[in-house]
């Protein structure tokens, strides 16, 4: 907009950011050394560089020299009420871990148990730039702590899905593995309709939505995980799922039905770009092909997936196939800290030790699957700097020992900064995060509340015992 004369006129918006480096993440991957965000409402309406955006005015101005302002990260799979356990159950690889420490703890946490720790788990994720999370939650699954669980993601600031985790009765791979029968609460049609009518109250548009999501592709029964892949296209949503994460799991489904879990769903029509698949780790190449035939997105956990020793994502195979990989957190009892830029670091890192490549994957690479890639993933039109899109962006201080001096402002990002130099976090144009605190929730309360539901949980699950200090 110009005069004719002296150029641009003076044009408004709500919220400026200026003089910081503007990581766009967009097509080009643009990055403005000095540059300036304007947002209108929930939406960003300009960006570039600090010249051409002088006429822009606003009733907040942040000044955002010394800091980098980058879209806000997408969590693509977490576990929020799992919190309560944080730094538990070391030492074990997945199928145990389960069986003797996270089954346990999910037959005896409560409701309320579940919405403090998923209280405190949108607190820590708001606290180290995160916007958006995919939390995949199972115990307990009744519809009351479904909804207030995705109640409390919102209410902190964020936006999402809570991705109901559906089990229904034990399959023979379930009864093989011991998982405890408390575990299955439900009956498949039990399952079904609790969901249906939790997505009901939390359709699709909702800031943050209720997604069917079969537990495993292993061992929930055939006929529930189909009728619940059905369900989501009926209502619209995505789905959700932990594929593949342990090395057993596609022998033992070839074993019991024929085929690898992938290659069943492909089979059978059931593998669409509605899925969200956890983990992905133990693929063959004909996985991989179909993954990316169907439009299927991968949610990669880099730092449970080393936690629990279970494997290395094929990286660069599935983006190679045009597959949306988003990283996840993976819940704060084993990747136990909601870190986006440690999950971004760590990305890189087991792509280049497991292919003793250092080309495999690259800081600007992580940066995408932290921000446009888990948008596409989660279906939110954030992920970009980049006017039309939503206002959803994260300001890191620069400023700081550890990120000086400064020379590739994506490569300082990924590999030296972490949580705790998030200096703002902003959702849908509303600034969540500022200065050290939540400014929608009192952190002293939550952190209290979870702590006293903690202490009461792991005494009457019997599990006290796991706090020892030390392990020899």
């Amino acid at each position: 907009m110009t005069d004719g004369i002296t150029g641009p006129t003076t044009v408004h918006c709500d919220l400026l950011l200026t003089g910081g480096a503007v990581v766009t993440v967009d097509d080009d991957r643009t990055v403005h050394d000095s540059g300036a965000v304007a947002v209108r409402g929930d939406r960003i309406v300009a960006v570039g560089p600090d010249a051409r955006m002088a006429h822009w005015r606003a009733e907040t101005v942040v000044d955002c020299r010394g800091k980098a302002v980058l879209p806000g990260f997408v969590d693509g799979h977490n576990h929020l009420y799992q919190a309560l356990a944080r730094g538990l159950g070391e030492g074990m690889s997945i199928v145990p871990w389960l069986c003797g420490f996270m089954w346990p703890y999910s037959i005896a946490i409560t409701g309320a148990e579940a919405v403090a720790g998923a209280r405190l788990g949108a607190v820590e994720a708001l606290r180290s730039g995160i916007t958006t999370v995919v939390d995949n939650h199972y115990a307990p699954s009744d519809l009351a702590t479904t909804l207030a669980v995705a109640d409390v993601i919102e209410q902190a600031g964020l936006r999402g899905a809570v991705a109901r985790g559906v089990v229904g009765q034990p399959s023979e791979i379930a009864r093989r593995r011991g998982q405890p029968e408390e575990l299955f609460r439900y009956s498949a049609a039990d399952e079904l309709a609790i969901t249906r009518e939790a997505v009901g109250q939390r359709p699709p548009g909702s800031r943050v939505e209720v997604w069917p999501a079969p537990l495993n592709l292993t061992y929930v029964d055939q006929h529930l995980l189909r009728a619940a892949i059905e369900l989501a296209r009926e209502l619209g949503t995505r789905w959700h799922t932990h594929c593949c994460e342990g090395s057993g799991d596609p022998a033992s489904y070839r074993e019991a039905y024929g085929a690898t879990p992938v290659q069943w769903l492909a089979a059978e029509g059931l593998l669409d770009g509605r899925a969200t698949l956890a983990h992905a780790v133990w693929l063959d190449d004909k996985d991989v092909d179909l993954i990316g035939e169907a439009g299927a997105g991968v949610a990669h956990n880099p730092t449970s997936n080393a936690y629990l020793a279970s494997g290395t994502l094929r990286l660069r195979d599935l983006r190679d196939r045009g597959v949306a990989v988003a990283l996840g957190t993976d819940g704060p009892s084993c990747g136990h800290r909601q870190d986006a830029f440690e999950c971004m670091k760590q990305a890189v890192f087991a792509q280049r030790l497991a292919t003793l490549d250092p080309t495999s994957a690259r800081a600007e690479d992580a940066i995408e699957l932290a921000t446009r890639d888990g948008a596409r993933y989660a279906g939110v039109d954030a992920g970009v700097l980049e006017p039309g899109r939503l206002a959803d962006i994260v300001v890191v201080d620069l400023d700081r020992p550890h990120l000086r001096p400064l020379h590739r402002v994506v490569s300082q990002l990924v590999y030296s900064a972490r949580g705790g130099d998030v200096h703002m976090t902003i959702a849908g144009g509303e600034i969540v995060y500022a200065d050290g605190r939540c400014l929608r929730l009192d952190e002293d309360e939550v952190m209290a509340d979870a702590q006293r539901h903690a202490d009461a949980l792991l005494a009457r699950a019997g599990m006290a015992g796991l706090r020892t200090p030390w392990i020899s």
